[in-house]
């Protein structure tokens, strides 16, 4: 099986637990279809570059998983059919990293200087 790192975005008017429920439901597709969901982060609600379906914001998420091609194609199919969803980003790396992503470190950053002042 192979590495694969996803993002997708979902529409800014659903709530968190609904865009985090879109995790669910798509890791359950990946482990159907025999892959499996190593990880995944929820990154919140942000603003994007430019307006996609008339709208400014979206909810990000980000899946690591572990798959034979198949399963990610067929979550690639049901992501891009779903109405929730509006941008989907697949990309195979050959391993996983150790520890959460750079948009999680700079969350916890932010936090650190915080604390210091």
């Amino acid at each position: 099986m192979s590495f694969y790192e996803h993002v997708f975005i979902s529409r800014q008017d659903l709530s968190s637990a609904q865009a985090e429920g879109l995790i669910e439901h798509f890791g359950t597709i990946l482990a159907d279809n025999g892959g499996k969901l190593v990880e995944h982060e929820y990154w919140g609600v942000k603003t994007m570059a430019y307006k996609i379906n008339k709208n400014r914001k979206g909810h990000y998420a980000f899946l690591k998983t572990d798959a034979p091609a198949a399963a990610v194609q067929e979550m690639e199919r049901l992501m891009r059919l779903h109405d929730d969803v509006m941008r989907v980003m697949t990309i195979k790396v050959d391993g996983h990293e150790e520890g959460p992503s750079v948009q999680m470190q700079k969350r916890d950053e932010r936090a650190e200087r915080r604390e210091r002042r």
